[in-house]
């Protein structure tokens, strides 16, 4: 009897312990910055043994403006391309220590899809034990919002506006994911802010596994996408809700699940609320032919993943907790 007693009592006390954040409140992120929302849930998910190599970007302005700086763990600034050397080069020297900490990389859009996607590849090639995660919010924000090539078809950007004869981005999303795949690595995932435990669920089977793993998590960003920033998590679900971007989790390159949709949304009711897709809702032909483009590019999604629920389960896109604004989580 003792000894449940002792139980429920530690078990009390954990539950009044604070959750462990790896990076704290107090910097300098927009309000409504899916970026920062998921570098908490990452890092909460990872604990406090790890190493992280962080590329330039947001991330890496709005928590670490010298001489101050947001994180509780070890961090190490690296350049736009390189993120993925400097974790490959802290891997093997804590390898050659004898040490067990683990190793991650952080990367926005900007420094995965285009400038560090080589320093990536190499990292996966070599089979380091790292996880690299990419906080997506599918444009270049740190410096202007320019495009790259995780924008969106269709997007308006500072360097892909909508003009006489182009309705925003011309080019269609890169498929980041079936690139990692093709390097046969152990793990990679989709993830979004707006499902926590699901995220960090997969960090959680990302660090322990032996060998490379990637993490792409969606990332709302309300300067650059132009909606206000207590829509973040809505965003970020109609994403999900609507198909335009899957939660999968693929093993040696090939999808093993996925999270399924309860109820299928438009894709317009994704993007009305953002205002660079607001040009598509003009009425001229073109503008419903992007729209009718989009919407056929989450119906391809759909199909390919199986995304579609047959009945209510706990983990679908609607059982599956979320978060609401300051960072607490319902059913």
């Amino acid at each position: 009897m003792a000894a449940k007693h002792d139980r429920d009592e530690i078990a009390a006390l954990h539950h009044k312990q604070p959750a462990f954040r790896g990076l704290d409140a107090g910097h300098m992120a927009c309000p409504g910055c899916g970026q920062a929302l998921g570098a908490r849930l990452v890092t909460e998910a990872i604990g406090p043994d790890v190493i992280i190599a962080n590329a330039t970007g947001c991330l890496e302005v709005f928590t670490a403006a010298w001489p101050r700086s947001s994180w509780r763990v070890p961090w190490i600034h690296s350049l736009f391309e390189n993120a993925p050397a400097v974790a490959s080069g802290i891997e093997v020297a804590l390898k050659v220590q004898g040490r067990p900490t683990k190793v991650v990389a952080f990367g926005g859009d900007g420094g995965t899809f285009d400038i560090g996607l080589q320093s990536l590849s190499g990292m996966l090639e070599r089979n380091h034990n790292v996880l690299y995660v990419c906080f997506d919010n599918e444009a270049y924000m740190n410096t202007g919002v320019q495009r790259s090539s995780s924008t969106p078809h269709a997007a308006m950007t500072t360097t892909s506006p909508r003009g006489e004869h182009r309705m925003g981005k011309r080019h269609l999303k890169k498929d980041l994911l079936s690139i990692i795949g093709a390097h046969h690595i152990p793990y990679a995932a989709t993830a979004t802010v707006a499902y926590p435990s699901d995220l960090r669920a997969k960090v959680r089977r990302g660090i322990d596994i032996e060998g490379p793993a990637f993490i792409l998590v969606h990332s709302p960003c309300p300067l650059g996408w132009g909606h206000d920033g207590a829509l973040t998590i809505e965003v970020a679900r109609l994403a999900v809700q609507t198909g335009i971007f899957p939660l999968i989790e693929m093993e040696r390159g090939i999808p093993v699940s996925a999270m399924k949709i309860r109820e299928l949304r438009p894709v317009s009711d994704y993007l009305k609320l953002q205002d660079r897709f607001r040009h598509l809702f003009e009425n001229v032909p073109e503008a419903h032919e992007e729209l009718e483009h989009l919407q056929e590019l989450a119906n391809y999604n759909v199909e390919l993943y199986g995304l579609r629920g047959e009945r209510p389960e706990s983990g679908d896109s609607e059982g599956s907790d979320t978060v609401t604004r300051g960072g607490l989580r319902s059913s």
